[in-house]
């Protein structure tokens, strides 16, 4: 799977609030958070799903990512999404690995595996 995603059972806001508390922990900022339901409604789309995009960046672990290799940006920040499905509340994200395995750079493939790691251990701790 190119993903990892979980099942919440507590509300979008709520659910938002703890993964960010999460990622504050692991040492992961949330750059943006950018509700798409509201950016399609506000340019005239009935798009009544909540959905809502947050781009996380772990400032050492950028670095490191950028010194292997400038076109690792080209993956960052990393993205974790909250949205509803079937009165569901969903985490997930693209996972690490699986977008760093189209460069084959083995470093970039191991800062990968532990920056995977701790972005689900924070989705996880959501639960």
């Amino acid at each position: 799977m190119f993903h990892y995603t979980i099942e919440v059972q507590r509300g979008m806001n709520e659910t938002i609030k703890m993964l960010e508390e999460s990622l504050k922990k692991e040492g992961f900022g949330v750059l943006w958070k950018f509700s798409v339901t509201e950016k399609l409604q506000e340019k005239g789309f009935d798009f009544p799903i909540p959905f809502v995009i947050l781009e996380v960046c772990n400032p050492q672990e950028a670095a490191r990512v950028l010194s292997e290799n400038l076109l690792a940006g080209y993956f960052l920040p990393c993205k974790i999404v909250v949205y509803k499905e079937n009165e569901t509340t969903k985490i997930g994200m693209p996972k690490p690995t699986m977008l760093i395995s189209m460069m084959n750079h083995e470093e970039l493939k191991k800062l990968a595996e532990d920056i995977e790691k701790r972005l689900i251990s924070c989705i996880d701790e959501c639960r």
